[in-house]
């Protein structure tokens, strides 16, 4: 078989050797494995870089329904968010910071989504009808956790369906979450009552004019910056939300390998 080109999207080797650990390898038995892991994940990439439909996929790639099967096993089976954890741990050691976050951010973005259905409502503020993406991340910015709801769901609310996810992950070492004015009012003592941390809600300065970057508040506007440069991610497409979920653990996934390949 004809070695195929190479794809800008596709993982280089230095990228493979890192993220490799993380793939299932073919199960015992059964049929031969026909399509190496490596060119699943370098399609799967190619989808969510490029926002292409998973039918249109090239087709020196497997075959769609083959990569979209791999997606949807390795979805449901949380094969994304161990990645997103482990690196995110490789990656905060290398800074020469400890492995577990003391401080996080959590904030959300509304997007529009398509005629595939799923959860979606209106987000009065943003003027936007969609989904909202929910976000904690470290003080890097690099994930921690993520909940895809409707944006009919008011920040508040949609605080109350993050952050037992992100308990459930169990950083002991966590204590403040810092959040913008949104987030004000009984969440905060709620999420003192529910989790033991402090939630530090960034109020704006009155005399402040203009523009002015908040304490905490850029690192999170630059992570939702970083999944801007998935394409499949200017929209929310999924029928799905664990669909939308899994794909911002992938890009995050994706961005740390290349960060942890650039040192190998």
């Amino acid at each position: 078989m004809t070695e195929r080109q190479r794809y800008d999207t596709d993982l280089s080797d230095a990228e493979w050797d890192i993220l490799k650990a993380y793939i299932p390898s073919p199960l015992a038995g059964g049929r031969p494995n026909v399509h190496e892991r490596r060119e699943i994940v370098n399609a799967i990439r190619y989808i969510l870089r490029t926002a292409a439909a998973w039918h249109l996929l090239p087709h020196d790639f497997p075959p769609h329904k083959t990569v979209y099967d791999y997606f949807r096993q390795w979805r449901r089976h949380g094969v994304w968010e161990t990645a997103n954890a482990a690196l995110r741990e490789q990656v905060r050691q290398q800074m020469g910071r400890s492995g577990e976050p003391q401080r996080a951010m959590i904030d959300s973005q509304s997007v529009k989504t398509t005629e595939e259905g799923g959860p979606r409502g209106f987000d009065g503020g943003k003027r936007v009808k969609g989904r909202k993406r929910h976000l904690v991340v470290d003080s890097q910015g690099l994930l921690l956790v993520a909940v895809v709801h409707s944006a009919g769901i008011q920040d508040p609310a949609g605080a109350r369906l993050v952050l037992p996810h992100l308990h459930a992950c169990g950083f002991s070492s966590l204590d403040q979450i810092y959040a913008d004015n949104i987030y004000k009012g009984s969440l905060v003592g709620w999420v003192k009552d529910q989790f033991g941390w402090t939630l530090d809600v960034i109020t704006r300065d009155p005399a402040q004019k203009g523009f002015v970057v908040q304490k905490g508040r850029w690192v999170i506007e630059r992570t939702f910056a970083w999944l801007g440069r998935y394409r499949r991610l200017s929209k929310d497409y999924e029928a799905l939300a664990e669909t939308s979920q899994a794909l911002i653990y992938m890009a995050m996934t994706f961005l740390m390998t290349h960060r942890l390949a650039l040192t190998h």
